[in-house]
């Protein structure tokens, strides 16, 4: 089992993980941070290019920005068109996107492992040389327009949206990732260029890479096309510090809101503020998530659809970050079958959280959660996120075996006590559909 704890100041780090892949990671100078895992056996390979930097992060006259960039990194560089872009990872058979989340941006590909030279060299220069020319920002600005306007005809995202607004009324956390067509008309060329010019430098750079490659290489690679742009890679500068961990408490918008729309569902999720990323009850957290509503044995499954055939979809969530988080249930029914929807979902959490879970739903979802662990990271991209998420969040590497010891070490009353801070949280209702807000009235 591997628990480490990386250092923004430690230059070289070497460890096994599980299933004998090796992890190194490497602190340049100029702040850049490479880390690799080397899989035995593995003919393919996934690298990203990443910032820690995120929605929650613009400011005034920036908002809308992160979310432009992630389009505008692809569209061409000092050197290269969006064709060439395009054609270079199509040459090699390979997949490339980009991530906006709300404390992270990433570009990434997954490749063959001998094409891997190809997607570093692209990626970075991506990455370092964007001209973010104002005829294709304003294409851009038209693409994203109509990637929200879709984002809005779907009711469940819309709902989403509006929920994590509520729970994090005021915080930035609450804002959208996307940004707003107000924002988006509002930003213009020269702020996204300043946010450009201020959160993609070598101090905010992590380079990860995963599959069949050698450490090595990368670190040549990523150092060659970084010179190569022309970032000062002997300047001595210290990675960008993590962020403080510890849950802000907001003050959540507790009011129903119903957003009517004339549609055949309503879309209705409700809950509160949930734990963050590094909060040590996160295992419990997963397993209370897996045993409500986390798949076709999960008890809102169970009860609402296979039972009584009341809905389609259900499911609850937790997503953490570094100072806030959100806890929710969802479901999509008939507008007629909301309050009874509604209420039974409350009643499931109630129930775990004033009688807990049994044992065997306890050994259900480790059983759940170990298995579709171990085939998650079957996948270069799951280790290269790994890599990722480790680096950007708090600089603590779990690999699977430690992962899975942590889950194995959860106790019938952890659930059960994550479960009753969940139901004491204070609580917010969005639903959107051909709805009257009165209807959950008794709820609130």
């Amino acid at each position: 089992m591997t628990q480490v704890q990386f250092k923004l100041e430690q230059p070289d780090l070497e460890f096994t993980a599980s299933g004998g892949s090796t992890v190194r990671r490497t602190v340049l100078p100029c702040g850049v941070r490479v880390l690799t895992e080397t899989v035995p056996g593995a003919q393919s390979a996934s690298v990203s290019f990443s910032v820690a930097v995120g929605s929650r992060d613009e400011t005034n006259g920036h908002f809308g920005s992160t979310h432009f960039l992630e389009h505008l990194l692809f569209k061409g560089t000092k050197t290269r068109t969006a064709l060439d872009i395009a054609v270079a990872f199509d040459s090699v058979g390979g997949a490339s996107n980009a991530l906006t989340g709300k404390e992270h941006t990433s570009y990434y590909a997954r490749v063959q492992d001998s094409a891997l030279p190809v997607a570093v060299e692209v990626i970075a220069d991506m990455l370092t040389s964007s001209v973010i020319d104002a005829k294709e920002f304003e294409n851009e600005r038209t693409v994203i327009l109509e990637e929200l306007a879709m984002n809005d005809d779907d009711p469940s995202d819309v709902a989403h949206e509006e929920f994590f607004e509520a729970v994090l009324k005021g915080h930035p956390l609450g804002r959208p990732i996307g940004g707003t067509p107000e924002t988006i008309n509002a930003v213009d060329r020269d702020a996204v260029w300043e946010h450009y010019q201020d959160n993609y430098r070598p101090e905010d750079l992590v380079v990860t890479a995963a599959g069949g490659l050698d450490h090595n290489m990368i670190l040549e690679l990523v150092t060659s096309n970084l010179d190569k742009a022309g970032w000062d890679l002997g300047k001595k500068v210290h990675p960008k510090p993590w962020r403080i961990k510890n849950l802000q408490p907001v003050e959540a918008d507790t009011t129903v809101k119903v957003i009517n729309r004339p549609i055949a569902q309503a879309n209705i999720v409700f809950g509160g503020q949930g734990i963050v990323g590094s909060d040590d009850r996160r295992y419990a957290m997963a397993i209370l998530n897996t045993v409500l509503g986390g798949g076709m044995s999960s008890r809102l499954f169970q009860e609402i659809r296979e039972k009584r055939g009341l809905a389609y979809s259900v499911y609850s969530f937790n997503q953490g970050y570094s100072d806030g988080a959100v806890f929710g249930l969802y479901a999509g029914c008939s507008p007629a079958k909301a309050k009874e929807v509604t209420r039974l979902m409350i009643e499931e959490l109630e129930k775990v959280a004033n009688q807990g879970i049994t044992d065997a739903e306890l050994d259900l979802a480790k059983g759940n959660i170990s298995g579709g662990l171990a085939l998650k990271f079957e996948s270069t991209q799951a280790r290269m996120g790994r890599l990722s998420s480790a680096e950007l969040s708090d600089g603590l590497f779990f690999d699977l075996d430690e992962s899975l010891a942590q889950f194995g070490a959860v106790a019938l009353a952890d659930v059960q006590g994550i479960a009753q801070a969940m139901f004491a949280s204070p609580r917010s209702f969005v639903a959107v559909g051909d709805l009257k807000p009165d209807v959950f009235d008794e709820f609130n």
